[in-house]
């Protein structure tokens, strides 16, 4: 049973992590004695459980520094080369977890996301760290010495005296799984700067619905937004363009801005059109390219580009400046599909009021940010599930050496 002051009638805790996710669970096992972790829903960890469609991605063999977004990149190199990629997935082997590399370095689960989960609470029982599910957090407080928290489950109302509180609640991404963005709520009660937070990795939209005919083709691309390329599939959907290269580049567009797509990232078809002409030249142009762009879409490319002819009729000039229209294709998104699909949050707590070795706040001892309510966001790829494992380790093993 735990102790309870006699004098506030609080129960007192050492530790108080909110939120149950990647980052809250890791930071459980690794803080020490005396840890309680609360979650508003009603089982740990659903945004593994429902990652990676359900195998969850749960890093990359190439993490590096490069890989994050931040207001300060260099914030987050002390908790990743500490705690890094190799240390977790010897982690997952430890508990004989099967695993494969699907692309670009990306490691999934063999069977379940769940997995994961299992195997961090399994690390938060060794830690005898508690979980109460179902919790929400009402208020919080500091006396100059202790965080005053009081929390509620099942109608129940339950004060906390807490030394250190770690909060590991995630950003505003994807809603209906409970996100509501209160990190950023607790970080300016306690006057911490926060970055105006916005959807990232996030499927862009078209007002004009242009792309709706296209739904459902997909094409090898690189996709460019301010000056910064990914190669990978382009998706389009009925309100407008998804797939990996158009994620990627989302959390790097703003709104307003265009965007460039390269239907021609291996640079190769120049070469091939000349090549058809000396062996297809009867065959229509818009045939040829469909050969080595998706035929829907070089149909819908057809009047914009004026594709007209068979192949035998273009001159060296006249296919030199196709491939440079289609390799540098200008458009302009209206916005993006929100926070009710981006995979994550861009900005959040700003990195310069925490410490990079500890999470903790400079001005505010016994209190850290982990995970996605840090301003550091990662690629798509494992890149954030890493980012939390480090930044939810890197604030664990500080508390327990305090």
């Amino acid at each position: 049973m735990r102790n309870t002051c006699g004098i506030c009638g609080r129960m007192k805790i050492e530790t108080l992590i909110i939120g149950a996710g990647a980052a809250g669970m890791m930071c459980a096992a690794h803080a020490g004695p005396d840890v309680l972790v609360v979650d508003h829903a009603k089982a740990p960890g659903e945004k593994i459980r429902i990652s990676g469609g359900g195998r969850c991605n749960f890093t990359n063999m190439h993490t590096s520094p490069q890989n994050f977004i931040s207001g300060n990149p260099h914030f987050c190199k002390s908790a990743l080369k500490r705690y890094t990629q190799w240390d977790f997935i010897s982690l997952v082997d430890d508990y004989g977890i099967p695993w494969h590399e699907k692309t670009l370095g990306q490691l999934f689960c063999d069977v379940s996301a769940k997995d994961i989960i299992a195997m961090l609470r399994a690390e938060m029982d060794k830690a005898k760290a508690q979980l109460w599910l179902q919790t929400s957090v009402e208020s919080i407080s500091h006396d100059g010495e202790r965080f005053a928290v009081s929390v509620s489950k099942e109608g129940r109302t339950t004060q906390l005296d807490v030394k250190n509180l770690v909060v590991a609640c995630g950003g505003k991404s994807i809603p209906k799984m409970g996100a509501t963005g209160i990190g950023y709520q607790i970080a300016t009660q306690f006057g911490l700067p926060v970055i105006t937070p916005h959807p990232g990795l996030v499927p862009l939209t078209f007002s004009d619905e242009k792309f709706k005919p296209l739904a459902g083709v997909a094409a090898p691309v690189r996709v460019t937004a301010n000056e910064t390329s990914f190669d990978e599939a382009l998706l389009f959907t009925h309100r407008g363009l998804s797939g990996p290269a158009v994620l990627q580049a989302s959390s790097y567009w703003h709104e307003g801005e265009g965007i460039t797509v390269n239907l021609d990232p291996s640079g190769t078809l120049m070469a091939a059109l000349q090549t058809h002409r000396q062996t297809d030249g009867r065959k229509a142009l818009t045939t040829v390219l469909g050969q080595h762009i998706p035929a829907r879409l070089v149909e819908h490319l057809r009047e914009e580009l004026t594709l007209d002819g068979n192949i035998a009729d273009q001159s060296d000039a006249a296919l030199s400046a196709l491939c440079e229209k289609l390799s540098s294709w200008e458009l302009r998104p209206a916005g993006s599909e929100g926070y009710r699909t981006a995979e994550v949050t861009l900005g959040g707590v700003d990195t310069d009021a925490l410490s990079s070795k500890t999470m903790e706040a400079k001005s505010m001892p016994g209190l850290y940010f982990i995970g996605e309510c840090v301003d550091v966001t990662g690629w798509l790829g494992g890149y954030n599930f890493q980012w939390a494992w480090s930044s939810g380790w890197a604030a664990g093993q500080a508390i327990a050496e305090r």
